[in-house]
């Protein structure tokens, strides 16, 4: 069946339309940052740049490194910015766009995330690596989809039981990462743990400005959750969708992150910059062997 012309919508040089980008545009390989200034901050080490483009905070350039051919994405920031790249991407390798249907067969394609993000953990010191193990999702976004042959309830009940999650807020979801990749990119330099997912910065994760949030306690209660030994290691806004939605498309993600905060002690990094070009460096050259 062919996917209509307003579930798939296409620019008029036939490039997907917020990506603005064709199949040929991008490499099997895929970085995801957040900023789009972090883009060059990649592709500044790549031998070779084939391909740059721009349309609003997504931000794509493609290249080699080593002789491995590489895309970065800048996503922007927020489950809802993933929820487009996500889709949009799938489509560019595994949806024949001239034909509107779907490939008989699907190209599987291995997504690293190289974040930033804090510390939830009084143990994992700022300017450090942490890679989520899971993507604890508090957004929302993944129950949009039919997901639940990829979630943890075990783990999700215990969590909602320990936080005494508040009911009208979205339920949460764990999602684990590719063991593929996990494997590929673990080392001494990576703590590992479950990376929860918020919706927003300020009152979703905790923090009070002006307004008071609904559970003052919440952050201290994710602090000293375990399950069998897995805790929630840190806190951003992209790990569980990309989690989720690579699940449900075939695609292997990973979401490291360089921690330039520490929640817990309150302190954050004297040089962030030095911490992600850290991170950058080191996904670099183990992404080569990929």
């Amino acid at each position: 069946m062919n996917i209509k012309e307003s579930e798939l919508i296409l620019n008029p040089d036939g490039s997907v339309y917020h990506l603005n980008l064709k199949p040929e545009n991008i490499a099997n390989t895929i970085l995801f940052v957040g900023d789009q200034g972090r883009v060059e901050k990649i592709t500044k080490h790549f031998d070779t740049i084939e391909f740059k483009t721009q349309k609003r905070e997504f931000k794509t350039q493609t290249g080699t490194y080593k002789g491995k051919r590489l895309t970065v994405i800048s996503t922007g920031i927020g489950p809802d910015n993933i929820d487009i790249v996500m889709n949009e991407l799938d489509a560019l390798v595994n949806i024949d766009l001239e034909t509107r249907k779907a490939k008989p067969v699907q190209t599987a394609l291995n997504i690293i995330r190289v974040g930033t993000s804090g510390s939830l953990q009084a143990d994992i010191p700022v300017d450090s690596f942490v890679m989520g193990s899971h993507g604890l999702d508090l957004t929302g976004l993944l129950h949009f989809y039919q997901i639940d042959q990829f979630t943890h309830p075990e783990i999700e009940d215990a969590f909602k039981s320990h936080t005494q999650w508040y009911s009208r807020k979205a339920d949460p979801l764990i999602i684990s990462n590719s063991s593929f990749l996990e494997k590929h990119f673990a080392s001494a330099q990576t703590f590992i743990g479950i990376t929860g997912t918020a919706i927003g910065f300020y009152g979703p994760q905790g923090r009070v400005l002006r307004l008071p949030v609904q559970n003052p306690e919440l952050n201290h209660k994710m602090d000293t959750f375990n399950f069998k030994g897995m805790r929630i290691t840190n806190l951003e806004m992209e790990t569980s969708a990309i989690y989720g939605l690579s699940k449900l498309l075939g695609h292997h993600a990973l979401s490291l992150n360089a921690i330039i905060a520490n929640r817990a002690n309150g302190t954050f990094s004297k040089n962030p910059h030095a911490a992600i070009e850290n991170l950058i460096q080191y996904t670099l050259q183990k992404v080569i062997t990929l």
